[in-house]
């Protein structure tokens, strides 16, 4: 049963990954949408158990116990809707990141319009491309077709063909497609999502028809020039949905809870950014990074313009089978205070992807941890940032835009020994420029918020108005070029109480200035050697009013990209010292 939003007091948040299982309970507290608790669990989808439904009661028991409120009943269901004497919820919502990467083999006729588009589309969600085919495909059909065979894709994107335009090309890349779904047995057909030209609609039904579960999804490239996607990665998150239903165990009896509601965390994690960007309504964009086991997922909205990309390649957990893949072993280890060999890098990455839901240990464990979500971070920003708009790259290819906020969520970030370590990853791997507040979810409730923003907007507001994220502070990263122990900046804050401090910055540090947490305060700062800050172009300063965070005001004046030497020993050295100042 489900209950609308509007109307509804109550909201059981369940969110399901690779590691971790987690419930959270959000209620009405005097007038105001608040979040009460959370209980979290070890995820069952992996054996002995095989089944998503244990870790989730667990899960469940522990946030009764929490909340002293029953929310399940003796048939071990959800208790939906509330009833008058307090026990139950009024709406389940739902995420998912738990599971393989979906197989997706992309077809397209022109292999940088439209299999490009398509290709964005599979980017949004957990999923990895198998295979693609387009008119530069030299293969023949039966290449094809042994291919497809041989893959066994859960998916088939279909795009190509701009409105009115192709038609005859597009059902010939189909050929295979259909002869391989003719040939392989039921249950391991794939489902196919039609996104090209509309006008063959009814011939890629006849084509699919009884053969292949089909969706249909708007043109991802209506004319050469325009691209839509969302479309097509709604009709995404739906086959996810489909396709986890039948690979595991309980996904179906959540998905009912959730009243047909199951979304990829991913997705809703990329709305709850894109509402924020409009609720900020600033000239800034929004950035969001997930660092999580199963993929590492960027979101950036500029103006409600929604950027998103998941890297399964890139996860902490399962997905370190693949990283080495992406990132050169060096590209890890130059992130290292501690000296190590090659070899105990590599162990440990092996050892972690046979074994993700174990813990570093030891001070070495936790040295390449979290130099893994410094790579996996670097690499993702900079993959995302070649779909940014042109226009907010102020800085070029290499440099972050401006954004403003920046809210980051995964375990290795949220259970780091310190704040000042989370933000030091933060820093190092996204190296964010101007001025921005970093945000930390440490309860891992953004996805939750997102799946419920399109229903009922106001609980969102209120909840993220309630001190529920954890604000890291207020970051300043000045960008130009100047000698080492140059000073670069000049600041002075005042304070509430009208107390001041002033502050001369040296290029390489990185300084602090206390402000606690919800106090704000004026922040006048001049820029020294053209650099710029983001206040109307290099040199140029100016006042701004800072609020205080559980780290104060930071001032990142390390540089723009970081430089790390070549040499092991100084390069070490230079890390050791950045902790120092931060206090790690």
């Amino acid at each position: 049963m489900s209950t609308s939003l509007i109307d509804a007091d109550s909201v059981l948040a369940i969110d399901i990954g690779s590691i971790t299982t987690r419930a959270a309970l959000f209620d009405v507290v005097d007038g105001r949408y608040r979040f009460l608790a959370s209980g979290s669990a070890q995820s069952t989808i992996n054996a002995p158990y095989n089944d998503i439904s244990e870790g989730l009661r667990t899960a469940l028991d522990r946030l009764q116990t929490v909340t002293g409120r029953i929310l399940i009943d003796a048939d071990e269901r959800i208790i939906i809707p509330s009833t008058s004497e307090g026990a139950g919820v009024d709406i389940v919502a739902a995420t998912l990141s738990a599971g393989p990467p979906l197989n997706v083999v992309v077809i397209g006729l022109l292999e940088d319009i439209s299999l490009e588009s398509a290709k964005r589309v599979v980017y949004t969600s957990y999923a990895k491309i198998v295979d693609t085919l387009s008119l530069n495909d030299r293969r023949t059909v039966e290449e094809r077709l042994d291919a497809i065979i041989r893959l066994r894709p859960d998916l088939v994107i279909v795009a190509g063909g701009t409105e009115g335009g192709a038609s005859q090309s597009v059902l010939r890349l189909v050929e295979a497609v259909s002869l391989a779904a003719h040939m392989l047995p039921q249950g391991h057909r794939p489902q196919i999502l039609f996104a090209g030209n509309q006008s063959l609609r009814d011939e890629i039904k006849a084509t699919f028809d009884k053969l292949a579960p089909l969706q249909f999804a708007t043109n991802v490239r209506p004319t050469l020039e325009n691209e839509q996607l969302e479309s097509a990665q709604l009709h995404l998150a739906h086959i996810a949905r489909q396709v986890r239903s039948q690979q595991i165990i309980g996904v179906t009896e959540l998905d009912n809870w959730s009243g047909g509601g199951l979304l990829p965390t991913s997705t809703a994690f990329s709305r709850v950014i894109r509402f924020l960007s409009k609720v900020y309504d600033s000239t800034k964009g929004v950035l969001g990074v997930d660092v999580g086991s199963s993929a590492t997922s960027i979101a950036a909205s500029f103006e409600g313009n929604l950027v998103n990309r998941v890297y399964p390649q890139l996860g902490l957990g399962h997905g370190l089978k693949e990283f080495l893949n992406v990132s050169p072993l060096q590209g890890i280890t130059r992130w290292l205070h501690i000296g190590l060999s090659d070899d105990d890098v590599r162990h440990y990455i092996h050892n972690k992807a046979l074994y993700p839901a174990s813990l570093p240990v030891t001070p070495e464990e936790l040295a390449i941890e979290q130099a893994l979500a410094r790579q996996a971070m670097q690499i993702s920003i900079k993959k995302t940032s070649n779909g940014f708009p042109e226009k907010v790259m102020r800085y070029g290819p290499d440099l972050s835009p401006w954004f403003e906020p920046i809210v980051a969520m995964g375990s290795v970030l949220t259970r780091a020994p310190n704040l000042p370590q989370t933000m030091l990853m933060l820093l190092d791997g996204l190296q964010p420029t101007g001025v921005t507040t970093l945000v930390l979810d440490q309860n891992h409730l953004a996805p939750s918020l997102g799946a419920v923003a399109a229903i009922n907007p106001l609980m969102v507001v209120q909840v993220l108005e309630s001190n529920t994220f954890l604000t890291l502070g207020s970051v300043i990263s000045p960008v130009g070029v100047a000698r080492p122990g140059t000073p670069i900046l000049r600041i002075r804050m005042i304070y509430e109480g009208g107390a001041e401090t002033s502050l001369e910055v040296k290029q390489g540090s990185i300084e602090m200035l206390q402000l606690p947490t919800g106090q704000t305060a004026q922040l006048h700062i001049q820029p020294l050697h053209r650099f710029d800050v983001g206040m109307g172009g290099p040199g140029r300063g100016g006042r701004l009013r800072v609020v205080g965070g559980a780290l104060g005001v930071v001032i990142d004046a390390r540089g723009r990209p970081l430089y790390l030497p070549n040499d092991p020993a100084l390069r070490r050295e230079l890390i050791a010292k950045w902790r120092w100042m931060v206090g790690c």
